[in-house]
This record gives structure tokens, sequence and C-alpha cells, in this order.
């Protein structure tokens, strides 16, 4: 219908389809930005499908666009109370507008197969709007990539180890097959065939890389002496943002390969494209919780090596504050790393102990012990006291003995004996 225009909700995204002027005035009504969902790729597909010629014609006069699943653009939209319509996962509503405006829900359409759209057309679309969503992720990594100091190239060219030096092949081979892609619009078998090896050597690198991460989180929960520890905490401040930098790629590149995967279903086996989306989806979490477990761990020990830093401030103020301020450093990089990935974190800073503060609390717990403390103190008073008298005797005892076998031999006429008694030590 000309002023009919449908939303297709996953987690990442919602797709607006319909008439290319309704969905446009639907957009404007909203105020929300979009991104061309790219519907027409599902023509050719759908067509040369068997029974899947007239969802392919359907296609061809109907638009797409995707909004991003922000806060401000769930606020805007989640008014219309999508419903969840089946297992494939994505929600759907169907909305009529009138002289140019959207004048409210006409049905929520709750049947995949409900007259609302074609399921083929459904099942791509979903198709599409996931491909879409990594590449949004894409190309945040990209931005975080260009803001920290350390490109992802300095760090690989650095690196001796193999698992790494075959990373910098795997990436051009993979920018290659994406650029192709773009000017093509589709995956040959051809392109399909130089990188469909490749998810084997990026998988290699992410464990990799989260090994060293876990070796550095061990290390600091190991060290128990308070210099070791700012040693461990200096070294993960240096290294963590290097192989967060190698994670990030990784994660990009795994998220580039599924694009590539989801154009070559859609071209060879279109009625597998739903459920070949559905796995991919759930084996990108599974990477992200991977990445999530570790670099936790990460931040966890850091925190417990600045708690245990800061309960020595007071015999080792410079030190206490380097493994503070090491580790606030680390959990901040973590947490911004974190973010780009979908992951929400968030971490409170921890405060570095001042002297003064760790100097005020050691009084005052001398001062609660009271009457028993001060007792204490008298009674150490009293024996090192006495063990000082106790000395003193032996030395002036031992002076005088000494004086007078001195005065013994002068009357004699003789020298002090050879080996006297030597004045006792305190």
């Amino acid at each position: 219908m000309l002023n009919e225009v449908q939303l297709i909700a996953d987690s990442d995204g919602i797709a607006v389809i319909g008439h290319p002027g309704a969905v446009e005035r639907f957009l404007r009504t909203e105020g929300l930005p979009s991104r061309d969902l790219g519907l027409q790729r599902l023509g050719p597909a759908l067509r040369s499908a068997a029974g899947l010629a007239q969802a392919g014609a359907d296609v061809a006069a109907t638009s797409g666009r995707w909004v991003r699943l922000t806060k401000e653009s769930a606020e805007k939209l989640g008014k219309y109370n999508l419903m969840k319509g089946s297992e494939r996962g994505v929600n759907r509503a169907v909305f009529t507008d009138s002289k140019g405006t959207i004048t409210g829900l006409m049905e929520i359409v709750t049947n995949p197969a409900a007259k609302a759209m074609n399921p083929a057309v459904l099942s791509g679309a979903a198709g599409l709007m996931a491909q879409i969503a990594m590449e949004q992720a894409m190309d945040e990594i990209t931005d975080y990539l260009a803001t920290i100091d350390e490109k992802l190239d300095d760090v690989l060219r650095a690196q001796q180890d193999a698992v790494l030096a075959d990373m910098i092949g795997v990436d051009l081979v993979i920018e290659e097959a994406m650029t192709v892609r773009s000017r093509v619009g589709r995956v040959s078998e051809v392109t399909w065939s130089k990188v469909q090896a490749t998810a084997a050597t990026v998988a290699r690198t992410q464990a990799y890389a989260l090994r060293q991460i876990d070796a550095l989180a061990e290390k600091l929960e190991r060290e128990t002496d308070l210099g070791a520890i700012a040693d461990a905490a200096k070294t993960a401040e240096t290294k963590v943002q290097e192989w967060l930098t190698v994670l990030a790629r990784c994660f990009q590149l795994h998220d580039a390969l599924a694009v590539l995967e989801l154009d070559r279903v859609l071209d060879s086996s279109p009625d597998e494209l739903d459920r070949h989306r559905i796995g991919l989806s759930a084996a990108r979490q599974d990477r992200r919780e991977l990445i999530l477990q570790s670099t936790a761990a990460l931040m966890a020990r850091m925190d417990a090596a600045a708690d245990r830093a800061n309960a020595r401030v007071l015999l080792h103020p410079v030190t206490a504050r380097s493994v503070v301020h090491a580790g606030n450093n680390v959990s901040s990089a973590v947490v911004d790393f974190q973010r780009r990935l979908g992951i929400d974190a968030e971490r409170q800073e921890v405060a570095a102990r001042r002297w003064a503060d760790a100097a005020a609390e050691a009084r005052d717990r001398v001062l609660e012990t009271g009457s028993d403390g001060v007792d204490v103190v008298r009674t150490l008073g009293s024996d090192a006291f006495g063990k000082a008298r106790s000395a003193t005797g032996r030395i002036s005892g031992g002076l005088a003995e000494r004086a007078r076998r001195v005065r013994r031999a002068a009357d004699a006429g003789g020298e002090e004996p050879v080996g006297s008694a030597p004045v006792a030590d305190a």
C-alpha cells in the first residue's frame, strides 16, 4: 500500500519498509537518522529461488531504511509497542499515514506469514539488518583504532610472533573482499573462496591476544611484594592497550566475514538466510562474552592491586600511588574498548589513598586501644629502661675492672696483661 509502512526491529536496529514516499514521511515525522537498507539486493536472489518470484517482484517496488537502535531512537519508537512476531527474533508493526503524516497504529502483525510482508522478504530484510548493524559496529571500531596512540599496524609490525604476522595477510584479504563487494553488490564464489579460510586465523589471533591479557592479570594477582606489584601494573598499563587494539581488529574482521557470509548465503541458499543470520548472531555474542570475561577479570585484578597498594601507602607512598594510577588507566582503556564492542560497561575509579589520611588512621588506631594500649607502652618502656640499666652496669663494671688491672700493672713496673677481659657488650 502506498500509505503503509512496516517496522521490523531486532536488538540492534529498526527497519522501516514500504513505499518510498511513506518511508520518507515516517522518518521525517519522527526525526530519525537512517541508512539505506539495500532492500533491492534481495530482488535477484528471491526471483531466482523456486517459488519466490513474486517476493522478488514485490521488493522492486519497496523502499527500506535502517535506524540504529539508540536510547533516543528507542524512546521515539517505543510508543509504537512493536510485538514479537515469530521465532525469527524480529518484531513487527504496520502503520498507515494520512495526508502526509503518520496517524497511528493500524495493526500489529504477529504472524510472519501475514499479509503485511512476504515471509521470504521478512527473512531477507532481517539478514540485511544484521549486515548493516555489523557494518555500523565496524565503522565504530575504525574510529576507535584511529583515536588511540598505538595504531594496529604499528603493533603488528613490532611483533615477532607468527600468529600476529599471519593477521596482516588476513587483514588484506578481507579488506579486498569488502572492496569488491561494495563495487559489485554481491559476493561471488571466487571472492568467497579467497576469504572463507581466513576465519581460523582471526580466531587464533583473538585467542592469542586474550591469553596475553589473562597472563597480565594473573601476574598482578600472583605478586605480593609492592615493588613487584608496581612493576606488573606498569607493564599492564603499557601492554594492555596494544592487545585491546588487536582484539578490536579481530572483532571487526569477524564482523566483516559475517557480512560477506550472509551475502554468499543470500546468493546461493536464500531460504537458509534467516537460520544463518541467527547462528552468526549467537556466535558474535559468544565472542563478545569471551572478551568481556577476560577484560573484566583484568579490571578486577587491577582494582585488587590498587587496594593492596593503598593499604601500604604509609610506608610506600610513591609506589602505592603509581599502582593506583596504572590501574585507573588500564580500566579506563578497557571500559572504552568494551563500549565500542556494544558492551554496557561502567567502572568507578579507585581513589589513591593520601599519606596524611593513612597516618591519621594509624594514630587513631593507637588512641583507640585505650588504657590497655597505655599499659603496653609503659611495660615496653620499663623493659627497655631495665635493659638499658643492665647494659650500662656491665659497661661500667668492665671499665672499672680494666682500670684496676692497669694500675696494678703500673705499680709492678709492667704493662697491661695481654688478653685482658674486654668490656661487656650492651
